[in-house]
């Protein structure tokens, strides 16, 4: 396996010339999420702040919860799909259109996005339901699954995820720490309220597929 400057230096490589357009993607990303998960955050506001319920007051939002939860799936589930095959091209194949790419890879193969995505979270939902620490565990275990949905085709949702699983044998550690080496720039983040995160979220999208290619470029070189 590659270090973690290997893998971020391969971000930043694909990423040069191409933020513009990796920062658009991101931020149609944000706003998307941020719209659907609304009615889930004016409905806690509304349980904790009373001046939220009073101007809230008529609109049913415990409906409105529900329908955004749906949209959730129906949208950032396929969403994380193509996002996550955009920033894959963009580093394997210098390819910069990530905002069209995104939508592309998000509607094709629609559905088997949806059910896939979906699929994986129920699973890190049940294993969630034991302890925390086995849904973590298996949050890195199957995060290869939006790659592999988009990479092999002919594969089911859950042969995907059980390929995921296969895939990160030995490797979630190495995926965590991955993450962990971006805390600085979390934390600088911070004080940008936010904003800052338009560059870093696709610095770590980018890096993360330099990971998927290393760690299934390794599972094809062993299983061969």
């Amino acid at each position: 396996m590659k270090t973690n400057q290997e893998y971020k230096n391969s971000a930043l490589a694909a990423l040069k010339g191409n933020w513009a357009a990796a920062v658009v993607a991101t931020i149609i990303i944000m706003v998307i999420s941020a719209l659907l998960s609304l009615p889930s955050t004016l409905l806690s506001l509304a349980l904790v702040d009373a001046s939220v319920a009073v101007a809230v007051q008529g609109i049913d939002l415990v409906t409105l919860n529900y329908v955004g939860y749906g949209l959730i799936f129906l949208i950032i589930c396929p969403l994380a799909v193509g996002a996550a095959s955009a920033f894959r091209r963009l580093l394997t194949a210098g390819d910069g259109n990530v905002t069209s790419n995104m939508v592309d890879d998000t509607l094709s193969g629609y559905w088997r996005n949806v059910w896939g995505m979906l699929l994986m979270c129920i699973f890190i939902t049940l294993w969630s339901l034991l302890l925390v620490i086995p849904g973590i565990i298996k949050s890195f275990s199957y995060a290869m699954t939006p790659y592999i949905l988009k990479d092999y085709p002919e594969l089911s949702a859950n042969q995907a995820i059980n390929l995921s699983r296969k895939m990160m044998k030995g490797h979630k550690f190495d995926l965590f720490w991955l993450y962990l080496s971006f805390i600085g720039w979390m934390i600088l983040n911070l004080f940008t309220f936010g904003i800052g995160s338009f560059w870093l979220i696709p610095y770590m999208y980018t890096a993360q597929a330099a990971f998927y290619q290393d760690v299934k470029n390794q599972y094809q070189n062993t299983n061969l």
